[in-house]
């Protein structure tokens, strides 16, 4: 019995059931997540203790880490990967007239600072731009960090100026499109957008 994989495996399995209690309904494609890497240990238990040369070590495969998008959570405190995005975004706060600390809370909730996050509705990069948006804001690649920036505090900066430089209604117009403010006069009730107000400018004040 290879017992590093076993012990592995069970604090494994005590994290998934952790996860499970969480009553998070976004957490369905994570479970998979948990699924398929305890069903990769269980596989590698079998092959390590039938092996001579065990050298109990456990190594999750290439096809399956590439196929593992999980995103970040975004109450964590930010990170930035390095200097140039600092620069990016003191950059772009410098060209634009907006608070660097808005753009920062910006990136943290729409990305986590992962600037290859793609959205189920395909908002792409650090500041989650629309393929459509982007193009209309200069930006032609959005992975791009420096790139995706400057466009999405242009896109802000232009919010900003729309909506009387209220950051409440600019992030609300961010994260559920102008016409949507404009239609119900303020905040949507949207219960995603009324949260993700919410925290960004919790972010913002801290």
């Amino acid at each position: 019995m290879n017992v590093r994989l076993v012990q592995s495996l069970m604090q494994l399995q005590a994290m998934r059931n952790l996860y499970d209690s969480n009553p998070n309904p976004e957490k369905a494609e994570d479970t998979g997540v948990f699924s398929a890497i305890l069903a990769e240990m269980l596989g590698q238990i079998s092959n390590l203790e039938s092996s001579p040369t065990n050298d109990n070590t456990l190594s999750l495969g290439t096809p399956f880490a590439n196929n593992v998008t999980a995103k970040a959570p975004t109450t964590s405190t930010p990170t930035y990967k390095s200097q140039a995005w600092r620069s990016a975004i003191d950059e772009a706060a410098a060209k634009y007239g907006v608070d660097p600390k808005l753009i920062k809370a910006v990136i943290q909730h729409e990305s986590s600072f992962n600037p290859n996050d793609v959205s189920s509705s395909g908002a792409i990069g650090l500041m989650q731009l629309m393929p459509q948006t982007a193009r209309s804001l200069g930006v032609s690649d959005p992975f791009d960090p420096k790139q995706n920036i400057e466009g999405g505090t242009k896109y802000l900066k232009q919010l900003l100026d729309e909506f009387g430089h209220n950051e409440a209604l600019a992030l609300a117009a961010y994260n559920a499109g102008p016409a949507n403010v404009k239609k119900y006069n303020g905040i949507p009730p949207f219960p995603e957008t009324e949260r993700y107000v919410q925290k960004v400018l919790q972010t913002y004040m801290s």
